[in-house]
């Protein structure tokens, strides 16, 4: 059986998407986490960007980036998320290239430093979320309809840091997207979402909030 270890920081979300398909595939594996400010050489060894995630394969091979280790993981362990159909699987990966606009804006909310950042960082989310509205499947519940895929595997960390900071101060956004809403809320509802009990991960992810100088940590 090959050995799966994910090098991590706890609540890294580009790490939670690399969890979350391994544990769509029923893949076992190890979380390794470090620490953000104090990297070890092991790791910056291994790490051309000096980011997480990184995917130690049997302790042997080293896979860096989100999306290569998604990619990866897909084209060799069973069931296959991407679509069959090349026009969609293109649409998907297209998409999932989109998703660094999106994490932008919600990141851009949890960090701003001022009232007046954090109300143009919250106003910003509407574009992200008006094009996602459109590109969604009519049905649902996931991007393509009924079934699950590799893009609701990197949009479901992101999603669930703007049901957070929509807990600790309402955004009341993304009500205006009823698709996306409804997207949201099913992909927070499947396990593979968690690498944590929901609280106990919304509790962390409230502390490093509030250790930031941000105008957001006020309410944490």
């Amino acid at each position: 059986m090959t050995d799966y270890m994910l090098v991590s920081f706890k609540t890294c979300p580009w790490v939670q998407r690399a969890a979350i398909v391994l544990r769509e595939k029923g893949a076992p594996f190890a979380f390794k986490h470090i620490e953000r400010d104090n990297r070890p050489d092991w790791f910056l060894a291994i790490s051309p960007h000096k980011k997480v995630p990184v995917l130690r394969i049997d302790d042997s091979v080293s896979l860096f980036e989100s999306n290569a280790i998604a990619e990866f993981l897909d084209e060799t362990i069973a069931p296959r998320l991407h679509p069959a159909d090349p026009v969609a699987r293109a649409l998907n990966r297209a998409w999932t290239d989109y998703l660094p606009t999106f994490a932008a804006s919600v990141t851009g909310c949890a960090y701003a430093k001022t009232e007046q950042e954090y109300a143009r960082a919250v106003d910003k989310i509407d574009e992200p979320l008006g094009k996602l509205e459109q590109a969604l499947a009519p049905s649902g519940p996931y991007f393509n309809g009924a079934a699950y895929s590799l893009v609701d595997a990197a949009y479901a960390p992101f999603l669930q840091r703007y049901a957070f900071l929509d807990r600790i101060h309402p955004l009341g956004r993304i009500e205006s997207f009823p698709k996306v809403a409804a997207w949201s809320e099913a992909l927070l509802a499947r396990p593979s979402t968690h690498s944590y009990p929901p609280d106990e991960f919304e509790a962390m992810y409230r502390e490093t909030v509030r250790t930031r100088d941000v105008w957001l940590s006020q309410y944490c």
